[in-house]
């Protein structure tokens, strides 16, 4: 049973994508989640929508910092830039300032070689156009093969899978949701580079409402707030 629901899962995330694409993200202007660390709240990560005719425009911030004994020991900060026409991404550019080290990308499409070209932090060379962009707003990310970190442009391979539905509460809402995991295909990738994350999928919202993992302690990104 499980797995019938997670291939009808997937089939619906698949044909629906377009809808939610076209008529949902168009009328949302903001995504604000809240980024957790063992409980405490450090810091955000926003998401902001602009449509044009058939050009969809997503620009996301992120802001957190984990301090000890007054030392930061992690403090992130960046943005990026999404630009989508008729439902096809053609642009990413994104700049991240982790502690010291500044990591970035710069994706376009090419549309002769019906390829990404990506100049990245941590990788450059051309990714095939089934890869999205690993950023939260997008439940697109639940049927990839595939995705480009929107932090340093590397290209990791993902399993999907669908563990169960759920009630979680949200901010003092009940809300029913659909649990997956994601995790690297290759799992000999070295832990701090591996996909681990849990993710909870509201199909109401057409939203990913919550994502956790462990590393160096246990984090969450939930959303606080959509309009």
């Amino acid at each position: 049973m499980k797995k019938f629901l997670y291939i009808f899962l997937i089939l619906f995330l698949s044909t629906s994508n377009v809808i939610a694409h076209t008529s949902h993200y168009k009328n949302l202007k903001k995504i604000e989640m809240e980024v957790f660390r063992d409980g405490k709240m450090i810091g955000y990560n926003y998401y902001f929508f602009d449509k044009k005719d058939e050009t969809i425009t997503v620009k996301n911030q992120i802001r957190f910092k984990v301090s000890l004994f007054g030392v930061d020991l992690l403090n992130v900060e960046g943005y990026g830039i999404e630009k989508y026409e008729n439902n096809k991404l053609i642009s990413y550019k994104s700049k991240t300032l982790q502690n010291d080290k500044k990591k970035f990308v710069d994706l376009i499409y090419d549309s002769e070689k019906d390829k990404f070209n990506i100049k990245g932090s941590s990788y450059s060379g051309l990714a095939t156009t089934d890869n999205i962009i690993g950023n939260w707003w997008n439940h697109r990310i639940l049927q990839a093969s595939s995705q480009i970190s929107p932090i340093s442009g590397s290209i990791k391979e993902q399993v999907v899978t669908f563990v169960g539905k759920e009630k979680i509460k949200l901010y003092g809402r009940l809300i029913d949701v659909d649990h997956f995991r994601l995790t690297s295909k290759d799992m000999s990738t070295p832990k701090d580079k591996r996909l681990n994350f849990d993710i909870w999928y509201n199909s109401k919202s057409s939203m990913i409402l919550k994502i956790s993992y462990s590393r160096l302690g246990y984090w969450e990104y939930k959303v606080k707030n959509f309009r």
